[in-house]
């Protein structure tokens, strides 16, 4: 090829290269909505794999219209008290929290740490996907000062199960006097007292040092999260999988940025939940598959409670009931409306076994 050949060729990509770059740096700029979106996790989180589902699926069936960026860690806030303050005051747009982490603010949350109420996962998705979600966005819309959106709830961790470093728990006796880690909440707190043991309040970050230690004997996680964290090393060596709870999490979204949309940019954030929500109910059943299997590989042992053992857990945990009716504002209401959700739930899933089993 001759001199000037080559010359004009290389002209004529460098202005390709240059229309491109003006054309993405255009592409990027053109979004006319911009979400900064939090969660106080890790890219090896569900809540992460939540996000990146919605973020390309809004972007993408907005043509480009919503911008969303990911802040995951502690750059933007720190806490649910702190993130929720920030979706409220708008410098945040969208957060993640456990009801654990939103108790103080919306105390009724914790309907959602009642235990032995939602049966399985079928059900739990069901209850979550329906009505039951509906009420407790306009009770957080009414006490945030029509700030706060709760859009969808997930799952972040799979259920919550009873582990310690003593011995297979089978019944509510074998609890008897075994020191149990809980967050600093009542709730938690109660349930454990209800089953026998003793709770014992630790921080997250020191809970393998007290595991090494004896300064607690047990917890109540998820799989996920013990093995995460490395906890059979420390001694972690038995899990009863009572699924005792269901681990939401809860989607906020501050609701100036949600309305100030056009109705069809709502309704792709509202289906961008919904892909969202999809994405945490099947991470935590993927990524628990390989969590049971490295558990037992570690010489851990893993129970599972028969249908009889599992209604003496849920017979001792009644007091849990009463605490959450007699403490927090409508928890008689909120308590109802979870146990009829789910009981609608049982229904449908028994009639379609009726007609599926044939």
């Amino acid at each position: 090829m001759g001199k000037n050949k080559k010359s004009r060729l290389y002209k004529i990509m460098g202005l390709m290269i240059l229309f491109l770059f003006s054309f993405n740096v255009a592409t990027v700029g053109a979004a006319s909505f911009n979400l900064r979106a939090v969660a106080n996790s890790n890219e090896n989180d569900e809540d992460y794999d939540g996000l990146i589902v919605f973020k390309d699926f809004v972007e993408a069936r907005s043509n480009g219209q919503i911008a969303v960026e990911l802040f995951i860690g502690t750059q933007l806030c720190g806490n649910g008290t702190e993130c929720i303050q920030a979706v409220e005051d708008g410098s945040v747009d969208i957060y993640i929290s456990t009801s654990g982490g939103a108790a103080n603010m919306y105390p009724y949350v914790q309907v959602l740490d009642l235990p032995y109420l939602l049966r399985d996962d079928r059900i739990a998705e069901a209850v979550l996907k329906g009505d039951f979600t509906r009420e407790l966005r306009k009770a957080i819309l009414a006490d945030s000062d029509n700030k706060v959106r709760l859009m969808a709830i997930g799952n972040t961790g799979g259920w919550r199960n009873f582990a310690n470093t003593k011995r297979t728990v089978k019944v509510p006796g074998d609890m008897k006097g075994l020191k149990i880690r809980t967050v600093v909440a009542d709730l938690p707190q109660a349930l454990v007292k209800a089953l026998g043991a003793s709770p014992t309040p630790i921080p997250w970050p020191e809970l393998f040092t007290s595991f090494q230690t004896g300064v607690v004997e047990g917890s109540k996680n998820g799989i996920t999260d013990i093995m995460g964290m490395k906890f059979p090393e420390a001694g972690l060596k038995y899990v009863t999988l009572d699924g005792h709870a269901y681990m939401g999490a809860l989607w906020y979204m501050n609701n100036d940025a949600f309305k100030g949309m056009p109705e069809d940019l709502r309704r792709v954030v509202v289906d961008g939940f919904d892909a969202l929500q999809q994405a945490t109910f099947a991470s935590p059943k993927r990524k628990s598959i390989q969590a049971y299997s490295d558990f037992k590989k570690e010489g851990g042992t893993l129970y599972v409670p028969t249908n009889e053992e599992k209604a003496q857990f849920k017979k001792a945990a009644e007091p849990v009931y009463g605490w959450f009716e007699s403490n927090i504002k409508d928890g008689g209401k909120w308590l109802n409306l979870l146990k009829a959700e789910a009981e609608k739930a049982e229904a449908a899933v028994a009639s379609a076994h009726a007609k599926d089993l044939q």
